[in-house]
């Protein structure tokens, strides 16, 4: 059974685990291997960006969870966004992560629905996020659920700069 809640601080290494594996899998041919060895380098890990992230009050965290193991989560927090599309209105969803074994099984449209309930419960109209161009499950998974694509955002892994398209969806 897979249950739903908030992360903790003791959370940091099960879903550092988690994050570093979806992320490999999903973009670990995205780029030279130097240029992924870097970004996984400032993102995971003891000091990487998730962790501090985790312990940042700024940031949401919300874990798909089976047994001990974390199979999702879904981020929420400050936008990166420096003019790309207005962002005032919007609460920004940075990352939601399934792990491959758990697509279709409905973890992912329930962590975004708590995205949504978070960003309902402060005020906003939208929910923005970034998808890689290439990355074409997810940019279905969140077209299915009402996303459109509204800009673009140049994502940097080391050296290389990709085509981020940036997406909105109403509440």
């Amino acid at each position: 059974m897979i249950t739903y809640r908030p992360a903790t601080p003791a959370d940091a290494e099960p879903l550092d685990t988690m994050a570093r594996y979806v992320w490999l899998e999903t973009f670990g041919h995205s780029a030279p291997p130097a240029d992924i060895d870097a970004y996984v380098a400032q993102h995971y890990g003891p000091s990487g960006t998730l962790r501090r992230q985790l312990a940042d009050p700024a940031f949401d965290f919300q874990l798909a969870v089976r047994g001990e193991a974390v199979v999702g989560y879904c981020k929420l927090g400050p936008t990166f966004f420096s003019g790309e599309v207005p962002a005032d209105d919007a609460l920004h969803l940075h990352q939601l992560y399934v792990d491959p074994a758990q697509h279709g099984s409905g973890v992912a449209a329930q962590l975004l629905q708590w995205s949504y309930d978070v960003a309902h419960a402060r005020g906003k109209e939208a929910i923005l996020l970034t998808v890689w161009e290439e990355n074409l499950r997810a940019r279905a998974f969140y077209a299915k659920h009402g996303f459109v694509h509204v800009g673009d955002y140049a994502f940097q892994t080391g050296s290389q700069i990709d085509r981020d398209l940036i997406m909105r969806r109403a509440l």
